[in-house]
């Protein structure tokens, strides 16, 4: 009787380990890329000719590149760069697939079908690839790869978002409020806002390290961040012809992305464990 009790307990929702470990050292990587610059010596462009590749001292704490410019601050820079922007297309991304797969789940038929048609289309490219050609319609800049990435990633969103409307819009609590009155946007707001927030932050957290190497990516082609910013993917760039040299250059920069990307995949997946989603393969 004792086992059986056991055994049909519901497990205790608490974060794993390795989850409340990257929660705090994604704490840590925000804070360094936020209030970090305002304590750093020197600026992100600061060229040095005459102390190039100054070794790691108490002056500078990494060295410096080719052009005396310092590792840890155009790392810290990079940081917030990298951050910033995924936290801009991860606004348009959710925006874009909270509305259209809201809309194409709660009102369903014709329109449903449409929309769903246009996400097979953008689901059955690769989204680096479609990047690129949006990137080549628009032109390079950070910008353009802010939007172009968006516009790649938005219709997994709305795929997720939809399925979630389709499993809700049909349950009593939602028909209790049609009954009464309620109009569209007050059932969608009160019934189906709250697990689709909840899915959105852990398909949000799981994305947020396969967005920040498509925006380094873009940046090590040319076609994202620019020189003389500071941006790991730009550093890895500026840094590839002195790979044998200097590997340094190319080693903190690609610790940095590793680390970055580590981190908020490991959060991602310990709250997909938490909230028992399953949100299949990702890209």
């Amino acid at each position: 009787m004792m086992m059986t009790q056991v055994d049909s307990k519901p497990y205790s929702k608490k974060l794993s380990f390795m989850g409340k470990f990257a929660s705090i050292m994604i704490v840590c990587l925000l804070l360094v890329a936020v209030i970090g610059p305002l304590f750093l010596p020197y600026a992100p462009d600061e060229i040095d000719l005459n102390n190039k590749f100054a070794p790691i001292s108490t002056a500078h704490f990494l060295g410096t590149d080719h052009l005396g410019r310092d590792i840890f601050t155009r790392l810290v820079f990079g940081a917030r760069i990298s951050l910033s922007s995924v936290a801009i297309i991860l606004l348009y991304i959710i925006v874009l697939g909270i509305s259209i797969g809201g809309i194409a789940g709660f009102f369903g038929g014709k329109i449903d079908k449409f929309i769903m048609r246009v996400c097979d289309l953008f689901l059955s490219l690769p989204t680096i690839v479609l990047s690129l050609f949006l990137v080549g319609i628009l032109g390079a800049g950070l910008e353009n790869v802010l939007l172009a990435i968006a516009l790649t990633h938005w219709a997994w969103y709305a795929r997720i978002i939809r399925s979630i409307v389709l499993g809700l819009k049909h349950r009593e609590f939602v028909l209790l409020s049609q009954v009464y009155g309620a109009s569209n946007w007050q059932i969608f707001k009160r019934n189906m806002l709250t697990p689709i927030s909840t899915q959105c932050l852990v398909l949000a957290t799981i994305d947020i390290g396969h967005i920040m190497l498509h925006i380094a990516g873009l940046s090590f082609l040319g076609l994202g961040v620019q020189p003389p910013q500071a941006e790991w993917g730009i550093m890895l760039s500026d840094s590839k012809d002195y790979i044998f040299s200097n590997p340094e250059l190319l080693f903190y920069p690609g610790l940095a992305l590793f680390i970055a990307v580590a981190l908020f995949n490991m959060l991602g997946d310990s709250l997909r464990d938490y909230f028992d989603c399953d949100l299949g393969n990702l890209h």
